[in-house]
């Protein structure tokens, strides 16, 4: 059974990372000392719930856990440093730091090291997250031992509800836009000026025409959404934050 060890003081160990192509090593005490840290755990890189939703919602939350007394977001997974760096970058979540536990140390010492040898996969991290602070195991949340990977209570919004009920989440905000469009320049100038980061896509590269008119029903640029509501180009946005 895995135990929930709130209170304990987190294993003392260190990590063997490739940091901008050289060696490196971070330390537990590195990590964790005189810090609040999140730690999310998963089974593997690029597998699908991880890649889906656990790691990407996290990245998205980033700045509002940040805002809250959150030093560092850290991902950490028994796999290696290529592999977990390799799925950084095709994650582009630059917000969070990921750690390899390639020999499974970590996750063994933490008791939650698990053998999925039926799939394939050999010994690997159970689903967890937790809040660390000041290298102390302050909250817990562990998914149920049951078949399968089951990804009830360790995901980014329950965390959040635990810091802080109350906490106001940053708007999500896609604007579909071509390089040379004035009016598109004029909508992003616009959401940096109110403090808005955003999600820029390219009609013709990261998206088609056909798909900008599935999604906006209009084929001019640039077309904003703001938490999933079409704004419009960039009178209609000039307009909203009126």
């Amino acid at each position: 059974m895995l135990k929930n060890i709130e209170g304990q003081k987190i294993p003392s160990l260190s990590f063997s990372i490739i940091d901008n192509g050289a060696w490196t090593k971070r330390t537990t005490e590195n990590i964790f000392d005189n810090k609040t840290v999140i730690v999310f755990a998963l089974p593997g890189a690029f597998t699908p719930t991880c890649s889906s939703t656990h790691l990407p919602r996290y990245n998205e939350l980033a700045e509002t856990f940040f805002a809250n007394g959150v030093d560092e977001i850290v991902c950490l997974s028994v796999n290696d440093t290529f592999v977990m760096n390799a799925w950084a970058e095709n994650q582009h979540a630059e917000k969070i730091s990921f750690i390899p536990d390639g020999n499974g140390d970590f996750s063994q010492a933490m008791g939650m090291l698990v053998d999925k040898g039926d799939i394939g996969f050999g010994k690997r991290s159970w689903r967890y997250a937790m809040l660390v602070k000041n290298g102390v195991i302050e909250k817990m949340f562990i998914e149920p031992e049951v078949e399968g990977d089951p990804f009830e209570v360790s995901d980014a919004d329950t965390m959040l509800n635990y810091i802080n009920p109350n906490a106001i989440q940053k708007q999500t905000v896609t604007v579909f836009s071509k390089p040379d469009c004035p009016f598109c320049q004029k909508a992003k100038q616009l959401l940096n000026e109110k403090g808005l980061s955003f999600e820029a896509l390219e009609v013709g590269k990261d998206i088609s025409l056909s798909t900008l008119k599935a999604v906006a029903n209009a084929e001019t640029v640039p077309q904003v959404f703001i938490d999933g509501k079409l704004i419009g180009g960039n009178e209609a946005l000039e307009v909203y934050f009126k």
